[in-house]
């Protein structure tokens, strides 16, 4: 399984008990989706591996316990700790209406209500606390940020985002 056909989950971020037992801070909205898992991948080094799971429940809301099969002991959990884990995009519940997930909207082409198409969105950096799309228009790059109230429509049929920007903005990137 290669990361690029899969999404983040999670990170082991400590041990439960002596008995191999770890706790996942999951990301996500909704943690309650993921506690019946079977398995997961755990990136080891730059590997996706495997691993199954025996049982695995909600620990105080955002954290999930799992007791994975073949970690049996502290010194075992200690070898997967700080581990990010992964599951295929398959996994995702489908989204409807102008909901998106982040990788589903990298290539779609951004349309301004006042300035048409603005670029191919490339990549969505939620690196800062304002998220942005980074779009691309003829080798200039755009950070518009990715809020309800720029965002007006999502075709994914067309693969466009319909976008209502705020005054100046895509005059600041393209000196228009």
């Amino acid at each position: 399984m290669r990361k690029e056909d899969c999404f983040y989950l999670g990170k082991i971020v400590s041990k439960y008990s002596f008995k191999g037992e770890v706790l996942v801070k999951l990301d996500t909205d909704e943690p309650e989706i993921y506690e019946n898992m079977e398995s997961v991948f755990v990136l080891l080094g730059r590997n996706l591996v495997p691993f199954f799971i025996e049982r695995c429940r909600l620990h105080k809301s955002a954290l999930l316990r799992i007791d994975f099969e073949d970690v049996k002991d502290e010194a075992a959990a200690d070898r997967i700790m700080g581990s990010e884990l992964y599951l295929p995009l398959s996994f995702l519940p489908k989204l409807s209406g102008d909901q998106f997930y982040y990788h589903e909207v990298i290539g779609f082409r951004m349309i301004d209500a006042v300035h048409g198409d603005i670029g191919a969105v490339v990549s969505i950096n939620d690196s800062a606390s304002q998220v942005l799309f980074e779009v691309d228009k003829e080798g200039k790059e755009l950070l518009i940020p990715l809020n309800d109230d720029i965002i007006t429509k999502l075709d994914r049929a067309k693969k466009e985002i319909h976008v209502s920007t705020p005054d100046g903005l895509v005059e600041l990137y393209l000196g228009e």
